[in-house]
């Protein structure tokens, strides 16, 4: 089981055993679905109960080394990954900390995730235990894993390209999948079931609404409410090939469209524009955030940010917004997402997927027209 060759994975050992060396780290472990899957290939949904810890353990020098529930093991040892420690969980008193400790004996400055958009997942307790039981100093790599994880490698490109175009595809049948009197419910089941169609694997994060002129929310469940001639429909989509993600959505009017959806839609293709033109090797995520900002108008938004990074996650690092200062560079995979609000209480969002390069970026998405559509 691989969803790349066996050089993919050894590169990005290769490439976090520099950057250890760097940071005079001797080792890295990870608990975290996607960092695990990233060194490893090991990709299950299992990751969605919260019942037990995983762990890997990349030495400066050496191979990996997993650290996992026995119920983990065959689909493990499927992957490039040999030296496999299991142990039956869940376990009341030791889930695991015993068995990883060992493992870690021989290490002094270990680092570990601790930074924004990291997460534990095993108990505090249990690595404050792990802690104390170690005697090594942990620190903080959420830095040197930005460094790794935000270029992406030619294989991983290729699989972002090919779920955007599966995206990009489904929603181009927006005009015989939705229509005046649906329900809202249906109409994200419909949608759902044209992106498994087109070739996607997973549709795990898929959000919208509808309302007349705008919506004021873009993060509800959908409910039975039906659509209604001058409703404006918006979806984003995340949906999945093997483990990797496309980001965006669209905007449809149903029947036809008030003028400020009309202009707010205008102004928002503008500033994925402007966007367009700023995401260049070398700009800093703050700059492009600004130059999006101004083209809206300027003064202070509660959005927060207009864009973040995608891969093996919906949102990844960098993000788009007036304090992240990441110089962006090729191989970065970025999405281009302003909203504002366009009426009273009615807001609306634009999103398209983009690639860095050493010149103009590259869409990933195919480019709506700008002017808003109408079903």
């Amino acid at each position: 089981m691989s969803d790349f060759d066996l050089v993919e994975y050894q590169n990005r050992l290769s490439l976090a055993q520099k950057a250890m060396h760097e940071n005079n780290l001797d080792a890295l472990v990870f608990c975290t679905e996607a960092e695990v899957r990233y060194f490893t290939g090991f990709r299950t949904l299992f990751w969605q109960s919260p019942t037990r810890p995983w762990f890997l353990v990349l030495p400066q020098k050496g191979e990996p080394v997993a650290v996992i529930p026995a119920i983990g093991a065959d689909l493990m040892q499927k992957t490039w990954v040999k030296d496999i420690r299991t142990w039956s969980s869940p376990h009341p008193t030791d889930d695991g900390i015993s068995l990883l400790a060992k493992a870690l004996e021989d290490y002094s400055r270990i680092g570990w995730p601790m930074g924004p958009e990291t997460s534990l997942r095993l108990p505090v307790r249990d690595f404050d235990a792990l802690r104390s039981s170690c005697g090594a100093e942990f620190i903080d790599c959420t830095d040197l894993l930005k460094t790794l994880r935000m270029v992406k490698s030619e294989a991983e490109l290729k699989i972002i390209k090919s779920i955007c175009d599966i995206g990009s595809s489904a929603f181009a049948r927006a005009g015989e999948l939705f229509s005046s009197g649906q329900a809202l419910d249906d109409v994200f089941r419909q949608f759902k079931i044209a992106l498994l169609q087109e070739g996607a694997e997973d549709v795990p994060y898929l959000v919208g609404a509808a309302g007349q002129g705008g919506y004021s929310d873009v993060i509800s469940p959908p409910s039975q409410t039906p659509l209604r001639d001058g409703d404006v429909l918006m979806l984003d989509t995340g949906s999945t090939l093997k483990g990797y993600f496309c980001d965006f959505d669209r905007n449809f009017a149903i029947s036809h469209a008030d003028d400020a959806a009309k202009r707010g839609y205008e102004k928002l293709w503008q500033a994925t524009e402007v966007g367009l033109k700023h995401a260049r090797s070398g700009t800093r995520c703050s700059d492009l955030f600004n130059a999006m900002h101004e083209t809206m108008g300027g003064g202070s938004s509660d959005v927060g940010r207009y864009g973040h990074g995608l891969g093996m996650q919906l949102t990844e690092w960098p993000s788009i917004y007036a304090h992240d200062h990441t110089v962006l560079k090729p191989g970065m995979v970025m999405t281009l997402e302003p909203s504002m609000e366009i009426s009273p209480g009615k807001i609306m969002v634009h999103e398209e997927n983009i690639l860095i390069t050493e010149d103009a970026p590259v869409l990933l998405t195919q480019r709506v027209a700008p002017e808003l559509p109408i079903i």
